[in-house]
């Protein structure tokens, strides 16, 4: 059987073991993943100056060692980011003085109720992808004829139609078992010429004044997801990034990539905890997004754009999740930039 210390480690949510004095006695390792913090720099500071939350009466109870709480979505500063976490706080009536606080977060990509499926508000979706795969093979078809009549260093484009076409027929394919909750966790797949493919696309479909800039670690190592999802998601990112970049004097759209050490999803609806050392971020220097948006922006048929449907990010929080991944988004209004984070886990190395 489990030891008492292998059970709490083996926690999803972040714990803290609070002293009388408010010093902090122990943490889990998710405590550590969630600060971005080793236990040792956490072991023995005031729990006050551990967790920075946005809300003064949750700070004033926190002072209190005798008394229950609970508080949900409260803002969490951490070194990196802002992150949308529930609290809870319970004092150990056998130990007078001494309390038990737990974090686990609920971020800007996961909805409050985990087991509502957002994508059953789109309707009927093997109806509409019925009507759309009809026009698309009149368009692939289309794109082949013209390829035979263009000369051989125009065919290129040619090519991108049908190859688009293509994938986009999959991923209506995809959208059929958007009610499903079956997770398809992927394969390996190279994160970088997914990315470019997506910003050939995006610069295909209109970039001009907009700089696309790439800053890639070229040492990371296959990613564990579906191509054609992640190109769909890193397409729609970019977009969205280049048109709210095109607002600012100087539009510039940043696509980087970086291993995180240590980084982990508390994964309760998959019942375990998935590691997610990957990062691709996709920043714009735009005027970011509606303060009241900004924790909906995942939502169907949120949007801020006049003509915009609000589903594209509701699909993309969708094909990055059946991918065992996470999205977020944060403000940075000191530096003008809104960034979008994808963590993703490692492909399994074969044996």
């Amino acid at each position: 059987m489990p030891t008492p210390a292998a059970q709490i480690a083996g926690l999803l949510f972040a714990l803290f073991l609070v002293d009388p004095k408010g010093g902090v006695a122990e943490v889990n390792p998710a405590a550590e993943n969630m600060l971005g913090r080793s236990a040792k720099r956490l072991i023995g500071r005031k729990i006050s100056d551990v967790l920075i939350v946005g809300d003064q009466r949750v700070i004033r109870r926190l002072e209190l060692g005798d008394v229950a709480l609970v508080a949900r979505e409260i803002d969490l500063h951490t070194i990196e980011e802002v992150k949308r976490v529930n609290l809870t706080m319970s004092p150990l009536a056998s130990h007078q003085g001494w309390r038990v606080i737990t974090l686990s977060e609920t971020s800007r990509d996961e909805p409050a109720r985990e087991g509502r499926n957002e994508m059953s508000t789109l309707g009927a979706p093997s109806i509409l992808a019925h009507e759309i795969k009809n026009p698309l093979a009149a368009i692939r078809g289309a794109g082949q004829l013209v390829s035979r009549k263009l000369a051989p260093e125009d065919r290129g484009l040619a090519r991108m139609i049908t190859d688009e076409v293509d994938r986009i027929a999959r991923l209506i394919d995809r959208m059929q078992q958007l009610g499903s909750s079956v997770i398809d966790p992927g394969a390996p797949c190279n994160l970088h010429e997914a990315i470019r493919a997506a910003i050939t696309t995006v610069r295909t479909a209109g970039s001009e004044g907009v700089e696309i800039r790439e800053e890639f670690d070229p040492s990371l190592p296959p990613v564990l997801a579906s191509r054609d999802a992640l190109e769909q998601v890193l397409i729609n990112l970019i977009s969205n990034a280049r048109d709210a970049a095109l607002q600012a004097e100087e539009p510039v759209v940043t696509v980087r990539t970086r291993f995180v050490s240590g980084l982990v999803f508390s994964a309760i609806r998959l019942g375990r905890a998935v590691k997610l050392p990957i990062e691709i971020s996709v920043t714009d220097n735009g005027p970011g997004i509606d303060e009241a948006l900004r924790d909906h922006v995942f939502e169907p048929f949120v949007t801020s754009k006049k003509s915009g449907q609000g589903l594209g990010l509701a699909l993309v929080r969708k094909l990055v999740r059946d991918m065992e991944g996470r999205i977020s988004h944060d403000r940075d209004e000191r530096t003008g930039l809104t960034t979008f984070r994808i963590h993703l886990p490692l492909a399994k190395e074969d044996k």
